[in-house]
C-alpha cells in the first residue's frame, strides 16, 4: 500500500490541528507524547494500514498544530482528538496513546467511552507524577540532554529513550539523526511547548476513574529498561482496568514503538482484531435481543 501523509487542517479551540489519515478498514486514532508528533506513529501506520485506518496528529502547540491556544491540558487534547474524529465522521474509533498521549487516551475514554471502541497505552502511566518525578536517575538523564554539544545532548537523549543494548554498538550519530526525522526535530533541542506538554502531563491523574474503563478492550505494553514509564506504572495502569492484558517488551526503552515496531505492531494487529471481533459479536448480540 502507497502511503502519501497527506496533512489536513482542523481549526478548534484555538487551534489549527494538523494531522494525516492513511489505510482502509476500521479506525484507529494515535496520540503521541511530549516532543514528538504525528510523524512518530509511521512504523505503525506502516504496519497497520492494509487492516486499519490510522489517524494521527500533532498534538497543539507542536509541529504543524499552531498555536497553542491557550493554557494546555490533557483533557483540552482529549478534546482535539474527539473534533478530528468528528472531522472525520467517526462516530468511535480503537485509540492508542504512547506516554503522555495514554493520558490523553485515558481522558477521552473517561469522557466519551462510547466513541472508545478499545484503549491501546504503550509505555505510559495511570498518574502524571510518575514520569515528571525527579528521581536520581530521571535528574542525571534530563541534565545531559540540556548541557554540552548539540551532538552530547544528542547522545544523551539517545540514553533517555533507548535500552542499553540498543545503544551498545549504534552509530549514535546516525541512529539520533534517523530518530529526528520522527521526532520532528533535532534531539538536541526540545520544541517550546514541550515544558507546557510536561505540566499538563503533571497535572493529570486518571487513577480515579480507571475502573469505570471496565469492558473496554485494553492493551498496556510496557518496556523493561523504561526510566520515563517503568514496568512498575504500566502493572498498575492494568490492574486498574478490570480486564486489561499487560505485555512487558525485554531489551526495550521508551522509544520502544520507534525501535521494536515489528514486535509492538503484532501486539497492536492482535488486540485491535480481538477488540473488533468482540464489538461484532456484541453488536449481534444486541440485535438477536431486539
Amino acid at each position: 500500500m502507497t502511503l502519501s501523509y497527506l496533512r489536513q487542517s482542523t481549526p478548534h479551540r484555538g487551534c489549527t490541528l494538523s494531522w494525516f489519515v492513511e489505510g482502509d478498514g476500521p479506525p484507529v486514532v494515535m496520540i503521541h507524547g511530549v516532543g514528538i508528533g504525528a510523524a512518530g506513529w509511521r512504523p505503525q501506520v506502516e504496519g497497520l494500514a492494509s487492516h486499519f485506518r490510522c489517524l494521527c496528529l500533532d498534538n497543539r502547540g507542536f509541529g504543524s498544530s499552531q498555536p497553542l491556544g491557550g493554557a494546555l491540558t490533557v483533557e483540552l487534547m482529549a478534546d482535539d482528538v474527539l473534533a478530528l474524529m468528528d472531522a472525520q465522521g467517526w462516530s468511535s474509533a480503537h485509540v492508542m496513546g504512547h506516554s503522555l498521549g495514554g493520558l490523553v487516551a485515558l481522558a477521552l475514554a473517561h469522557k466519551a467511552r462510547e466513541r472508545v471502541r478499545s484503549l491501546a497505552l504503550l509505555c505510559t502511566f495511570a498518574s502524571g507524577a510518575v514520569p515528571t518525578r525527579l528521581t536520581p536517575r530521571m535528574l542525571a538523564l534530563g541534565l545531559r540532554t540540556q548541557l554540552g554539544t548539540r551532538r552530547m545532548r544528542r547522545h544523551a537523549f539517545l540514553r533517555m529513550v533507548l535500552a542499553p543494548d540498543e545503544l551498545a554498538h549504534a552509530d549514535r550519530d546516525a541512529l539520533a539523526e534517523q530518530l529526528a526525522e520522527l521526532f520532528g526535530h533535532d534531539l538536541a533541542e526540545q520544541p517550546p511547548v514541550a515544558m507546557k506538554q510536561f505540566g499538563a502531563m503533571r497535572r493529570a491523574d486518571s487513577t480515579p476513574y480507571l475502573r469505570e474503563l471496565a469492558g473496554v478492550p485494553t492493551l498496556v505494553v510496557s518496556a523493561t529498561h523504561d526510566p520515563i514509564a517503568p514496568p512498575s506504572a504500566g502493572q498498575a495502569l492494568a490492574a486498574g482496568i478490570p480486564g486489561a492484558r499487560y505485555v512487558e517488551l525485554p531489551n526495550a526503552s521508551h522509544g520502544v514503538t520507534l525501535r521494536f515496531a515489528e514486535q509492538v505492531n503484532a501486539l497492536l494487529r492482535e488486540h485491535l482484531d480481538s477488540a473488533e471481533a468482540s464489538g461484532q459479536a456484541a453488536t449481534a448480540a444486541q440485535a438477536g435481543e431486539r
